[in-house]
């Protein structure tokens, strides 16, 4: 995992961006328009988080074809879904001040802490972060820049940066991103068509029934798309009192980038420790591909165990000989 230790080159160049701010009102008497910082800050929760939400998808697909990004649909996407995973919502000042050379270590610097949390839904999430390594040049970088700077400046962490799940998962930001970058026809091809909130919303309260929903029951969606079914379902859970966590979440999709889309959302909307997803054809065995899916998140999850008893392994032997180099030293003397 790649280190990203860049924040002493941030907070430098803010300083020297306060200074010029300072100066110019020196120069200038004039009341300055609303500040770039002013509306990065927390603003008050929107009062329509799914009219928000298409509203950031809709400036970013703008700002993403206007900065001559291409025809890939996987690298905004990703970019803005490495964002949603962001719980500090100040932190839209740091994005801002980065050179867009520098979106690549901090992109794989929030995905690779998002792994040792949660490896599984961060390996499905791949489709999302694989261009990273793939050496994007300076054209493709400054579209990322634009897209992450239109998302940071029209609110997407007052939405998905809360430190309550209950209010990230008031909209599904991801959803309208992905339909909109997708070709018309592609759509067609692939008959992706997610249900619209309200829809979802309604069929959560309708099945969802405190009476009879119990802790340990299984939640199945057959063709999760971007996981906006789970969404309103956890939602209707803590309406009722119930958490999230408690519940066992299995989704899959047929679309590689649709599945990876509703692994980060599952993360973003808090859903619990218990949920598998995968990208597999519900009608092509009795179980969807479930037993599968199950066995190779058990098998990522040991293999993150492993790196971590690694990891601490080399951390107590590196304290042990400075510890050894310091006796010797000190016998020396």
């Amino acid at each position: 995992m790649v280190q990203f230790d860049l924040f002493g080159e941030v907070e430098r160049k803010l300083e020297a961006r306060t200074r010029q701010r300072a100066e110019k009102a020196t120069k200038s008497p004039e009341p300055a328009s609303a500040s770039a910082v002013s509306h990065r800050r927390f603003r008050a929760f929107p009062t329509d988080p799914q009219r928000h939400a298409a509203d950031i998808a809709d400036n970013v697909i703008a700002a993403w074809f206007s900065h001559y990004g291409g025809s890939r649909m996987d690298v905004p996407l990703g970019a803005v879904a490495a964002l949603t995973l962001i719980r500090e919502p100040l932190v839209g000042d740091r994005l801002l001040a980065l050179d867009a050379t520098q979106l690549p270590q901090l992109l794989r610097e929030i995905w690779g802490v998002q792994w040792m949390v949660r490896p599984d839904l961060i390996e499905m999430a791949r489709p999302l972060h694989s261009w990273i390594e793939e050496d994007p040049d300076e054209y493709q970088l400054r579209a990322v820049q634009a897209a992450i700077h239109t998302a940071v400046r029209k609110g997407l962490l007052d939405l998905t940066a809360r430190d309550d799940p209950f209010y990230r998962s008031q909209a599904d930001v991801l959803s309208p991103l992905l339909t909109g970058l997708r070709h018309k026809s592609d759509k067609k091809w692939r008959g992706e068509y997610h249900t619209p909130t309200s829809v979802t919303d309604l069929m959560a309260r309708v099945l969802v029934d405190g009476n009879h929903c119990e802790p340990g029951m299984s939640i199945r969606e057959p063709a999760i798309g971007s996981g906006g079914m789970f969404r309103s379902v956890a939602q209707q859970l803590r309406e009722l009192g119930l958490n999230p966590h408690d519940f066992y979440w299995y989704g899959n999709d047929l679309d590689p980038v649709a599945a990876a889309c509703a692994a980060v959302n599952a993360i973003v909307w808090d859903l619990g420790p218990k949920v598998a997803i995968w990208c597999g054809d519900t009608l092509a065995s009795s179980d969807s591909g479930l037993d599968k899916a199950l066995a190779e998140r058990a098998a990522v999850i040991r293999h993150r165990n492993a790196v971590v008893e690694q990891a601490v392994f080399e951390q107590k032997t590196r304290r042990l000989l400075h510890a050894f180099d310091q006796l010797l030293e000190g016998t020396a003397a």
